[in-house]
């Protein structure tokens, strides 16, 4: 039997629940709603976690309660419990850097200045996993400089219009990552990198 393990970034407690830094907590927590799974937690893997079978695959979900900067002591303590090869895992992550509501599937890279990556590279030794990340827009300007206020974007609460992108992107990721073991990574990495916000 496959097992694929899952892994969302976010910051535990109610204060960031709806924040921008948490679209990976809040994707995987729509998954395991979905298939009637609850999330609860296992302080040896530094995670809540959730499990449930598709078509005879384990899926198991992990959010992180070591807050983003240290979410490699999480994924290293779920890589080295279940003894499990690195393209096992997939992260789930939010990205300032690419527009709202993009995907971006890839198998390898740097952080891109995103903490909880950086976090996990520093405790794998290694770029070499896979990661989903979802546009979440750059912040805009402080009035009057040139300065960009990334803290409060990132932390920031999720808006109405936002959320309504975000509800189309987490569709697809979320049918996208229930295929993971019965379609070619590529034709996923493919579905989700040529997602179209504005499509029906």
């Amino acid at each position: 039997m496959n097992e694929i393990y899952l892994i969302g970034l976010g910051n535990p407690g109610k204060k960031y629940s709806k924040t921008r830094h948490n679209i990976g907590f809040l994707l995987l927590e729509k998954l395991s709603k979905k298939h009637n799974s609850n999330f609860l937690i296992k302080d040896k893997l530094k995670s809540s976690c959730s499990e449930f079978q598709i078509n005879n695959c384990t899926f198991r979900l992990f959010l992180p309660n070591t807050f983003m900067n240290n979410s490699g002591d999480a994924v290293r303590a779920i890589v080295d419990w279940y003894k499990i090869n690195l393209d096992q895992i997939l992260i789930i992550v939010d990205d300032k850097d690419l527009p709202l509501g993009k995907i971006r599937f890839r198998k390898q890279g740097s952080s891109g200045g995103h903490n909880g990556l950086k976090s996990i590279i520093e405790k794998l030794q290694t770029q070499n996993f896979n990661r989903i990340r979802i546009g979440i827009g750059s912040p805009h300007s402080i009035q009057g400089t040139n300065n960009f206020n990334t803290i409060s974007h990132v932390l920031g609460n999720i808006s109405l219009e936002e959320k309504s992108i975000l509800d189309k992107v987490y569709k697809r990721v979320i049918e996208s990552l229930e295929q993971l073991n019965t379609k070619k990574e590529e034709y996923i990495m493919n579905e989700l990198n040529s997602f179209d916000k504005n499509q029906p």
